[in-house]
């Protein structure tokens, strides 16, 4: 680009942030030179100064100055390919589809995005969901890759923006169910505990924070006990407040009923041994969130085959669950 440009904001851009907006449109241009030209005035919307973070409106119109010939070429697309049997495998997973949102049932075990020696995931496999729309879908929350359950991705830009804000806004009611090893007690209430990263932002594993630990991040979780198989194991209902990295898993832990199978949170106990399967008891049943479009999305998810397996084995009753929070959230 060699002279200004006034370029509108498009209906699928509707409530992006400028700086990301920037980035989608001109993905060669730095971060640090985008702040200059919004300090100095040269970049605009509707002719007025704005700031990196500011939420954009459809109908809008960005005044974008010249940024040179090499700032403007797209970024190179990355080569991705799906092969026939992941696609066929990631779109048995949807469990609803509408022109804005797609919600899968994720197995355990499958990773959501790439890392070390992680070659396979579910990020890597979203051009498979692209069905009849335009974009690739967009991952707006996230699942440990042990647990399973429901995974909500957005179809548009403007429903990523959405989804997002429904989810920093709180407006999202998530419930997991999870088998653990004892009996809570009390059987329902409200774990309030700080939790910390020990060793960097990449550490793997959360601990309860110290008081005074300027690294600690507030936790809570709702619990409700739903049923229990003597005073060994218990199906145990949460719905996490907050969402940090192994919240759920970090709580159980600590209210001493380690999640089956969570061996990093529980050591040994959380292995019980006998017919109960050693893989992690974590499921994220159903989401309750605001709807780009309007209204209400509800889904639920079925159990993962190990889970039913143990549900069987302890004469559990999925219907049961149905009022678990009624006296907390009253």
């Amino acid at each position: 680009m060699s002279e200004v440009s006034q370029i509108g904001v498009t209906e699928e851009e509707d409530g992006v942030r400028l700086d990301r907006w920037f980035k989608r449109r001109f993905p060669m241009l730095t971060h640090g030179r985008l702040e200059k030209l919004l300090r100095t005035g040269q970049v605009r919307v509707d002719g007025a100064r704005a700031k990196a973070n500011a939420r954009l409106a459809a109908g809008q119109v960005v005044r974008v100055p010249p940024l040179g010939e090499e700032t403007s070429k797209p970024a190179p697309k990355p080569e991705r390919g799906v092969s026939d049997q992941d696609a066929e495998f990631v779109r048995s997973l949807v469990i609803h589809k509408d022109k804005s949102v797609l919600v899968l049932n994720k197995p355990a075990g499958l990773a959501v995005q790439g890392g070390t020696k992680t070659e396979r995931h579910l990020d890597g496999m979203l051009d498979a969901l692209i069905f009849d729309g335009h974009e690739r879908p967009r991952l707006v929350h996230r699942l440990d890759r042990d647990t399973s359950g429901v995974l909500v991705l957005a179809r548009t830009v403007k429903a990523a923006a959405a989804l997002a804000r429904a989810f920093k806004q709180k407006d999202a009611r998530k419930i997991y169910w999870a088998l653990v090893v004892g009996v809570p007690v009390p059987r329902q209430g409200t774990i309030d505990l700080a939790l910390t990263k020990q060793g960097g932002p990449r550490a793997e594993r959360v601990f309860a924070a110290e008081k005074g630990d300027e690294d600690a991040r507030n936790a809570v979780t709702h619990f409700s006990t739903v049923a229990n198989a003597s005073y060994k194991l218990a199906w145990v209902a949460f719905m996490p407040l907050t969402g940090r990295t192994h919240q759920i898993r970090a709580h159980a832990s600590a209210i001493g009923t380690p999640i089956v199978g969570d061996g990093k949170y529980g050591g040994v106990n959380a292995h019980p041994g006998g017919e109960i399967p050693r893989k992690l008891h974590l499921h994220a049943r159903s989401i309750d969130i605001a709807h780009p479009d309007g209204g209400r999305l509800f889904i639920e998810a079925e159990l993962p085959p190990h889970m039913k397996t143990s549900w069987k084995l302890l004469g559990f009753d999925e219907r049961d669950a149905e009022d678990a929070f009624a006296g907390l959230e009253e």
